[in-house]
């Protein structure tokens, strides 16, 4: 174990060792969140509402906590979520989590929003999904997902929650902005955190040049620096499921639309022919007061029925992924925490990250009294007293 990893004992721990790491405009952008946080908080809160009921005196010596979906059998019931500019933060962060993954055998979402090119990291990483923000014409659309296919995945991820650029006050309160501007202030910090510029920011421009989206569109994007980057993101707002629909024809692999949270868009989702949901608020990052995707899984598995539910948004520890999955949910994805193992020690990081929580399912399944996911359940679950209602519109 390397000596960036020694002191890392959960997820958490691993926030203070990036926020030491990144220069400050790049922790921002990775752990920060929309207005007064208040949605970051929520995801969190909502966590400790929910008290287990365990069981004893069972044998649980041959648990396991495999999981299948799409007919594909996976080592554990979580996944790295979508996470843009991922290597910025670390020296070819999205294939360094690819490649953690694969070897780990769980799921990896490659963001629509990543540095390095969707072909390349697909090919180190067979079985990735591609995660996309519809550009907004019809013909880019339609070339996208064609790409998409081109290269090989086979289940697309649809993000819906990001059509309105959210405020972005808190990155610029950090120093980052978009495109990214190169200024005394990140000068500084790179210089007073020479690991990251030698190993991450040096490194890539030296062996791959400035990066650029590549995999907002069919073609190349623009580099990070530039001003079409806005222009870029923008002009959304108008999508629909009219939109989604479209991509429904055109795409012939797995569909899964990610940013619900009520109940009315899981059975638009399902209506248009998903294959299956993630509830997400987006980790905090888009509309702030927005409520926990934990919250509201019940009620969106109760309206879609037997299509898949898999969920986002907080979630650090084992004890987190076992209470949705009782609550119903197929699998969890998690991001902020793989891509801070990623900034600390690199692939090892991330395969220490996963191993973490792959542990911390594993013993409080046998602690519950279970030996396999599938008896997790509504009744392994009590709401703590005082807890709000999740059904309460008040």
């Amino acid at each position: 174990m390397t000596r960036a990893l020694r002191s890392i004992y959960a997820l958490d721990d691993l926030e203070p060792a990036a926020r030491r790491h990144l220069p400050r405009p790049v922790f921002a952008y990775v752990s920060g969140a929309a207005e007064d946080r208040v949605t970051l908080r929520e995801n969190r809160v909502a966590f400790d509402e929910l008290g287990f009921v365990p069981r004893n005196g069972i044998d649980v010596s041959k648990r396991h906590t495999e999981v299948e979906l799409f007919g594909q059998r996976w080592a554990a019931p979580f996944g790295i979520a979508p996470m843009g500019i991922s290597a910025l933060s670390a020296y070819r962060g999205d294939l360094v989590q690819a490649r953690a993954a694969a070897a780990a055998r769980i799921p990896m979402i490659l963001s629509g929003s990543s540095l390095i090119r969707m072909e390349e990291v697909a090919a180190a990483s067979p079985g990735l999904w591609f995660q996309a923000y519809l550009p907004g014409e019809r013909t880019r659309n339609e070339a996208l997902i064609d790409r998409v296919e081109r290269a090989g995945f086979e289940t697309l991820v649809l993000t819906l929650d990001a059509s309105i650029m959210p405020n972005r006050e808190n990155y610029l309160r950090g120093g980052f902005s978009s495109p990214l501007r190169p200024g005394p202030r990140l000068a500084w910090d790179g210089l007073t955190r020479p690991r990251w510029l030698l190993g991450t920011a040096l490194r890539t421009l030296l062996r791959h040049g400035m990066p650029h989206f590549e995999n907002n569109h069919a073609e190349r994007g623009p580099p990070i620096v530039s001003s079409n980057v806005v222009r870029d993101f923008g002009s959304r707002d108008h999508l629909s499921w009219a939109d989604v629909a479209d991509v429904r024809r055109r795409w012939c692999g797995r569909l899964v639309i990610k940013g619900i949270v009520s109940p009315l868009d899981a059975r638009a989702a399902r209506d248009v022919g998903a294959d299956a949901l993630i509830v997400s608020n987006h980790g905090g990052r888009q509309l702030d007061g927005t409520v926990s995707p934990l919250r509201m899984l019940p009620a969106v598995v109760d309206a879609v029925g037997t299509l898949p539910v898999l969920i986002d948004s907080g979630f650090r520890r084992g004890t987190h992924v076992l209470k949705a999955l009782a609550l119903g949910a197929r699998l969890v994805f998690v991001g902020r925490p793989f891509n801070y193992a990623a900034a600390v020690a690199g692939q090892a990081g991330v395969t220490h990250a996963i191993a973490l929580l792959a542990a911390e399912v594993h013993r409080d399944l046998g602690m519950l009294g279970l030996n396999s996911l599938a008896e997790l359940g509504p009744h392994t679950l009590r709401r703590i007293a005082g807890a709000r209602d999740p059904n309460d519109p008040v």
